[in-house]
């Protein structure tokens, strides 16, 4: 079996964590982490990246890169933003699927694969620690298990289990 902690970044401000962010980030840190990683991912936007290095120092394991996974951002983000506005307020990648179904399949293949590629990178056992945005990270769940997962809160993320090729999703919270 290999594991990934898929998480969203705290709270930002642009690009930064807010002071509330990186409080909230080490108190994941504190209480939420499942250590020793493998590895640690990030989407490449310096939110995540911050997130990251607040919990690999958490973790103790200050010695393991942070490896950049520019697959797990989405080069449309301005379509991403449209569906979910005219989904909803806090719609979920079901919701946003319905207002566009081209960009919700074709996205959550593309984002899947980015995501399969970090599982596939794992050891036998081993666990990754990924931090990206919402809803991408849903929709590389959707395209890598096929399974729809509920929006994530800043700092909410989901277990991805992979195990004998099949996958399962769990709450992290």
């Amino acid at each position: 079996m290999r594991y990934v902690e898929l998480r969203r970044h705290t709270d930002n401000e642009g690009d930064r964590l807010t002071p509330q962010g990186v409080a909230d980030a080490e108190a994941i840190g504190r209480d939420g982490l499942h250590h020793p990683y493998a590895a640690f991912v990030s989407t490449g936007a310096a939110r995540a990246t911050q997130m990251l290095q607040i919990l690999r120092h958490a973790a103790d394991q200050d010695d393991v890169p942070i490896t950049v996974a520019s697959g797990l951002r989405s080069s449309v983000e301005d379509r991403w933003r449209e569906a979910a506005a005219a989904a909803g307020k806090g719609s979920d990648v079901e919701a946003m699927r319905e207002v566009n179904p081209d960009l919700v399949e074709k996205e959550s293949q593309v984002l899947g694969t980015a995501l399969r590629q970090i599982v596939d990178g794992l050891p036998e056992g081993g666990r990754a620690l990924v931090v990206g945005h919402s809803p991408t990270n849903e929709a590389a769940v959707l395209g890598l298990a096929d399974v729809v997962v509920a929006r994530l809160g800043k700092g909410e993320g989901v277990l991805l289990i992979e195990d004998r090729g099949g996958f399962r999703v769990e709450s992290l919270d």
